[in-house]
């Protein structure tokens, strides 16, 4: 099973960059797509409804805001929206696709400039809701993948340059020791270090150069327990530019049942 996420900051304008003509070529089962910054009804060309595909968006009400998406080969069970979390599940921030013994989430986490106190307290409210969803998920008999734009660099090796980020949201003290709490207690797993522990893989530059030396890695496909024998591949696409961030490939030795009707 091969799983595409990508945080798309403008699904059209990533279109116009030839995103799907690269992602239909990758031949991936999932593709999770964050930040599209448009609703369903304004994507009326084909190419956001590709053949071999079923198509799922969740909207945010402002048009230009959040919204998400996940592209399935094979027809899930079910299609969940929200996190169950009140007035949060209206910014559009998750959508899961449920198969058998597996479902599967497209999510973006919220953004908060250092200087936006409230934002940051936004983003601290989604985080603490997130880890008790996390935590009583983790007692159902399915595995979940959830895949996304956490706006969080977990430790040093996942920022370029981390000394002057020390006090910069997305690199606090706190979010770093609540991914820790993530990928200890909680029992979930970061895939891509299963597969490589590279200090130089990043998934974001916030001024869209690749070149300078500020590079995130944001971008997660976590996984519950159950999956870590599973993770066989991953790489992060680099070669073109769609966004200021860069997809995440990741290969599971499993495979997606259809859904039967």
């Amino acid at each position: 099973m091969r799983i595409i996420s990508f945080c798309a900051e403008s699904i059209e304008e990533a279109a116009k960059r030839g995103f799907y003509e690269w992602v239909l070529e990758q031949d991936a089962d999932i593709i999770c797509i964050q930040d599209l910054k448009a609703q369903e009804w304004d994507l009326q060309d084909p190419c956001y409804l590709p053949e071999g595909y079923f198509a799922y968006f969740f909207d945010s009400p402002e048009k230009n805001t959040n919204g998400v998406a996940i592209y399935c080969k094979a027809m899930p069970k079910a299609i969940m929206t929200g996190l169950g979390f009140g007035d949060m599940d209206i910014e559009a921030r998750y959508i899961q696709a449920d198969y058998e013994n597996v479902s599967i989430g497209s999510m973006l986490a919220p953004f908060s400039p250092a200087d936006d106190l409230q934002g940051i307290e936004h983003k601290v409210h989604f985080f603490d809701n997130l880890q008790a969803h996390l935590a009583k998920i983790r007692n159902k008999r399915r595995d979940f993948i959830i895949c996304g734009n956490w706006q969080i660099a977990h430790q040093k090796r996942d920022l370029q340059n981390w000394e002057i980020h020390q006090q910069t949201p997305g690199f606090l003290l706190d979010e770093r020791r609540w991914m820790d709490e993530l990928t200890g207690d909680l029992g979930y797993n970061d895939a891509f270090r299963l597969f490589n522990t590279d200090a130089d893989e990043f998934t974001w530059w916030p001024g869209g150069d690749r070149g300078q030396s500020d590079g995130w890695r944001v971008d997660y496909q976590v996984i519950s327990n159950g999956l870590r024998p599973t993770v066989e591949y991953g790489a992060i696409y680099k070669n073109q530019r769609f966004s200021n961030h860069a997809p995440l490939i990741m290969d599971y030795d499993y495979e997606l049942q259809p859904a039967n009707f």
